[in-house]
């Protein structure tokens, strides 16, 4: 069992920058992939970035590459993302997601999500 818990949403303008952190509970940590998605009104939920268990592959969405950075400290159970340059398009809740699978771009993929976090990016 992995619970997820993520922070560091918030209201930000254009440009600007936030990072979203989650903390994970359990004792895979270093087993699980990691990824986050995010979801806007009315729309599905979307892939954003996912990292797999050692951190060394990563995989990002054409519309976050450049910008977003993912990152995860094993030790800590914690993954990180850090969004540069925010756009009005990036405002969503975003949701950290725990996979054990080897794909990690689609939402069948997880086995466990966060609650999510707001994301609110002013033009």
């Amino acid at each position: 069992q992995v619970q997820l818990v993520e922070s560091g949403g918030g209201l930000v303008q254009a440009g600007g920058s936030l990072r979203l952190s989650c903390a994970a509970s359990g004792r895979t940590f270093s087993s699980i992939a990691l990824g986050w998605f995010r979801q806007a009104p009315g729309k599905e939920r979307e892939f954003v970035v996912a990292i797999g268990r050692s951190g060394d592959r990563t995989y990002y969405a054409d519309s976050v590459k450049g910008r977003f950075t993912i990152s995860r400290d094993n030790a800590k159970k914690t993954v990180s993302l850090q969004m540069n340059s925010l756009k009005p398009e990036d405002t969503a809740v975003y949701y950290c997601a725990a996979s054990y699978g080897v794909r990690w771009l689609s939402t069948s993929e997880y086995n466990y999500w966060g609650q999510g976090t707001q994301v609110t990016v002013s033009s």
